[in-house]
């Protein structure tokens, strides 16, 4: 008995603590809404987002000026992020672009939406909805507003994108390798050449190209992906294997640079020429 009361003790503290904010929270009878602006900004200004929220809605329903209602949606939807409520920010930031599509804010409106939904990436290999959402948006604002100030911030968020989708496919190419499932690999990694070649593993994506064309007998494919990784990347580790698997002569030593061979790199260097 003494136990179940402790616990029910710890409970109450738990909800009280938990709505705190809730708590300091309250609705005016009479709205002023230049009055719950002011309150709205200095509670988001001490980083409760809670009774901001609460007290910008007020201002926006009150205010007869539409431009200081967007502006009281946008610090809204804005709070609602701040405390990771991702589902009602962007509810409240889809309904400040239907119902003011024309205010200065909506520019930031799609970025904050942009980072929302990159936000919620998780682990690509489990669940790739976030993962694709993410890059839906970004790739929407990038096309529409390529010369706003946030664009480059979004390329850079487009780019880790990019990298989680390869990673992906690499780790699935990878996969087949081990079961030697050979053609369902290269289509993968193939995929990362055509698709992810900006990111850090195309340099293991044409490697693995290489060391599967050769195994294969395909020794044309193999010396292709080779000149491509050689021309892109050849301090890479990764094409010091790949001419390790074409030129057997070839041993990594201190003293002994790729590019005092005369073997197979200056045949790859002259088909690109």
């Amino acid at each position: 008995m003494l136990i179940k009361n402790f616990f029910a003790f710890l409970l109450i503290l738990f909800l009280f603590a938990c709505s705190k904010d809730e708590n300091l929270y309250k609705p005016s009878l009479k709205i002023d809404p230049y009055k719950s602006y002011k309150e709205a900004l200095d509670a988001f200004n001490n980083n409760q987002y809670f009774i901001a929220n609460k007290k910008f809605s007020e201002a926006e329903i009150n205010f007869k000026n539409p431009n200081l209602a967007a502006k009281s949606a946008i610090m809204g939807s804005y709070s609602l992020y701040g405390i990771n409520k991702y589902g009602d920010a962007e509810e409240n930031l889809n309904r400040y672009l239907t119902t003011y599509p024309a205010d200065k804010y909506v520019i930031y409106a799609h970025y904050l939406l942009a980072i929302i939904y990159f936000e919620q990436i998780g682990n690509a290999e489990h669940d790739l909805k976030p993962l694709l959402a993410a890059q839906k948006k970004i790739d929407f604002f990038l096309e529409k507003y390529p010369k706003s100030e946030y664009a480059i911030d979004l390329k850079f968020k487009k780019n880790l994108v990019q990298n989680q989708f390869a990673a992906k496919e690499l780790y699935i190419a990878k996969y087949y390798i081990s079961v030697q499932k050979w053609v369902p690999a290269i289509s993968r990694l193939k995929l990362i050449v055509q698709d992810y070649n900006e990111t850090v593993f195309i340099e293991e994506a044409l490697h693995r190209l290489v060391e599967i064309n050769y195994h294969l007998g395909i020794k044309d494919e193999a010396e292709k992906y080779a000149s491509i990784l050689g021309y892109n990347y050849n301090s890479s580790e990764w094409f010091k294997q790949s001419y390790k698997i074409l030129n057997k002569k070839y041993e990594i030593s201190e003293n002994n640079s790729i590019s005092e061979d005369k073997g197979l790199l200056k045949k790859i260097l002259n088909k690109i020429r």
